[in-house]
């Protein structure tokens, strides 16, 4: 900006006529323009930038004391969020379960108990969809932790034989065979992967191999894809090992309930029967409680899921605001309630169509301008700070990390989005003045690498550091 690019109409009327010896010491654009002026000419000056010249892309700077758009460009148009659909995601289950929230697994147990420690009868694993359990995501336990504090509990209750099975209990969640993923999922993106909800029938995850293989060419990394044979599912798996494959964990409360009753037989508390599934119990039995496990709270849960952009733990965090509402954990449940949630708090739906909970599908659209006044709404919210704490820090943490190594470290807290010609960003920062701005910048169909791309996006962000 320092270097000639602008014109002399540029300068202010009162220099334009001077000769140059007269204004020698004071022509440079940071003197003689506004900060606005300067993000606003660096915004335009993009527009034939070879990463971004036919890109579809859009950008908002707004401030939330004047409720006012400081500068923008497209600020209207649809564009593909990515993993910015995690703000809806998010904001909308802090708001219905409250930060609080936990996700409990108990075991209890039915039938008679002996003086001898000899339970005749059935152990239950009742579930409630948590989608931390046993990952040691977001300071959830391990499974080995759970399952030895279900041990413990077991013996103080003074079991030491089991003549019965270890039954999941799912009838919590309603089965739906027909979801389908959502719609134009990307398969090919490095790293990306989409773990349905499944059923608990006849798994044993230790052992799960695929029945459909085919690698992703364009992939450095070959990472693989397949059909689960238990949720007829498309499923992420990591690589081949002795013509099988090692997948990501498709069933949490089956792979708990598989260590428990190996633990069991470990430490020489027997138990006769197997563990199986009951979807739907017409006549339950009468059961006791042993203990409980409590996931980590959903404010912890979410910050993870910002910080890592997990999509796992997205989708189902959509699922459980969709039980929570409407009895059931469908993907369709589950975005109802989100868009009656935003609806209800006065989100500008116009160009905006949510589809899933994580921001995989191309078929996501949002507006620039909807995301800052979205974002802008949440400043007064009692759960905020858990909102604005769970984004990255730019330069620093998470997703963000490494980005903004220079300008803008420390001062950038947003969603990043990642997918393929996709980059986005929107969130908070903190000007050198002091300010607290709101911004969404959103870039489609960009050309050439990642890199060159989020090297522009810091160009766009940097001037409106001095607002």
């Amino acid at each position: 900006m320092g270097q000639g690019t602008f014109a002399s109409s540029t300068y202010p009327q009162s220099y334009e006529n001077q000769p140059s010896s007269a204004v020698k010491d004071v022509v440079s654009s940071e003197k003689l323009l506004t900060a606005k002026e300067i993000v606003d000419i660096n915004i335009n000056s993009m527009a034939t930038d070879p990463v971004l010249r036919n890109a579809n892309w859009g950008f908002v700077v707004y401030d939330p004391k004047t409720k006012k758009v400081i500068s923008s460009y497209n600020e209207s148009e649809p564009l593909v969020p990515a993993s910015t659909t995690k703000l809806l995601t998010t904001e909308t289950a802090l708001n219905l379960l409250g930060e609080k929230f936990r996700w409990i697994t108990q075991l209890e147990y039915s039938g008679t108990l002996n003086p001898d420690g000899i339970l005749d009868g059935n152990l239950y694993l009742v579930g409630s969809g948590d989608p931390s359990l046993g990952t040691n995501k977001a300071g959830a336990q391990s499974y080995s932790t759970i399952v030895a504090d279900f041990l413990a509990a077991m013996n103080s209750k003074g079991i030491k034989k089991v003549n019965g099975n270890i039954i999941i209990q799912t009838a919590v969640f309603k089965l739906n065979k027909t979801q389908k993923l959502p719609e134009n999922i990307v398969w090919l993106e490095n790293g990306n992967y989409y773990l349905p909800a499944g059923t608990t029938l006849n798994i044993n995850p230790a052992n799960e191999k695929l029945i459909s293989k085919q690698s992703n060419p364009f992939s450095e990394s070959k990472n693989y894809y397949y059909i689960s044979p238990y949720i007829q599912q498309m499923v992420y798996a990591e690589k081949f090992e002795n013509g099988g494959v090692t997948t990501k964990l498709p069933d949490a409360p089956a792979y708990l309930a598989n260590a428990l009753r190996t633990a069991m037989v470990k430490s020489k508390m027997p138990i006769t029967g197997k563990v199986m599934t009951k979807m739907n119990d017409a006549e339950p039995e009468k059961r006791e409680i042993i203990t409980s496990y409590l996931s980590p709270t959903l404010a912890e849960i979410l910050f993870y899921t910002n910080q890592h952009s997990d999509n796992a733990l997205a989708e189902a965090t959509l699922r459980m605001v969709g039980f929570q509402k409407k009895g059931d954990q469908t993907l369709e449940s589950g975005r109802a309630v989100v868009l009656n949630h935003l609806t209800s708090e006065g989100f500008d739906t116009a160009g905006l169509n949510y589809l899933d909970g994580s921001g995989l599908s191309h078929y996501n659209k949002v507006t620039p301008i909807a995301q800052v006044k979205f974002l802008t709404s949440l400043m007064n919210e009692k759960y905020f700070k858990s909102y604005f704490d769970s984004l990255p820090v730019a330069g620093q943490t998470g997703t963000l990390k490494r980005m903004f190594a220079g300008p803008g470290n420390g001062q950038i807290f947003a969603k990043t989005g990642t997918l393929n010609k996709v980059k986005t960003l929107a969130g908070y920062m903190k000007t050198s003045s002091g300010r607290t701005l709101v911004f969404s910048l959103l870039i489609n169909n960009y050309a050439g690498s990642v890199t060159q791309v989020k090297a522009k996006m810091e160009k766009i962000l940097e001037p409106a550091l001095n607002l």
